[in-house]
């Protein structure tokens, strides 16, 4: 037998937070998850969670809006006043300023309730993923079509230089650093074109038109950049 895959490696050393007062959701994420070599800790209240987080850490955490002794919300308020772990949000919730509102308070990524298991676990895929983006000479991406190289400041199809213009490529470099993450429209224009910006959305949806047609992307059949109607944006990874 060979040695174990990259993939399973890293399932096998992370360590998951799952904060659900419902029974048999957390059972069902928990059989989930070990079935794929992760580390579990299950918690039923915002403060279970908070208090295992604390003392003995986590890779990602997977937190419930509706626990029984405080919002969810408020738990991930507290929780990013200490910690970085990505944090994917379980909500029934789905008005998109109630979403645009977690992703700016620290969530990382949601997926709405009723969710499919295979819809967490590559989202979790997604977060776990080590993507090198420092060292040169490496890329930050490469699916064997699409090559981003952050150092070298260089983006390839098929071998091909893509010629992107400065704010194409900020906008590329700031969406696949964050592989997999919903990055909110506020967050993207104040990032691109600062705070003065932050309610000028059409200005993302040209640069984003640009962008996708350089590389080739469909908007109604995305390969790599998603967009979810008045939220934001989203870099897929290969297995979303």
């Amino acid at each position: 037998m060979g040695p174990p895959s990259e993939t399973h490696t890293a399932a096998r050393s992370a360590r998951i937070l799952i904060v659900d007062d419902e029974p048999q959701i957390r059972k069902f994420i928990d059989i989930s998850l070990r079935s794929q070599g992760y580390a579990t800790m299950l918690a039923e209240t915002g403060l279970e969670g908070l208090t295992l987080l604390a003392s003995k850490g986590a890779d990602l955490v997977v937190l419930d809006l509706g626990l029984p002794d405080q919002d969810g919300q408020d738990v991930l308020k507290e929780l990013r006043q200490w910690s970085r772990a990505p944090v994917i949000v379980l909500t029934v919730r789905a008005a998109e300023n109630e979403k645009v509102a977690l992703l700016d308070a620290g969530a990382n990524d949601y997926v709405t309730k009723p969710f499919s298991i295979e819809e967490l676990m590559a989202r979790i895929r997604a977060f776990l993923r080590t993507v090198p983006t420092t060292a040169e000479d490496h890329p930050a991406y490469d699916d064997g079509v699409l090559r981003i190289d952050l150092a070298l400041r260089e983006v390839s199809m098929q071998g091909q230089p893509v010629a992107l213009t400065r704010k194409e490529f900020s906008l590329l470099s700031l969406l696949v650093q964050q592989p997999g993450r919903l990055v909110t429209q506020t967050q993207l224009l104040k990032e691109m074109w600062g705070p003065t910006h932050a309610q000028d959305a059409h200005y993302l949806r040209v640069l984003v038109g640009k962008l996708r047609s350089k590389l080739g992307d469909d908007a109604s059949a995305p390969r790599y950049i998603m967009t979810e109607p008045g939220v934001g944006l989203r870099f897929l990874t290969k297995d979303r």
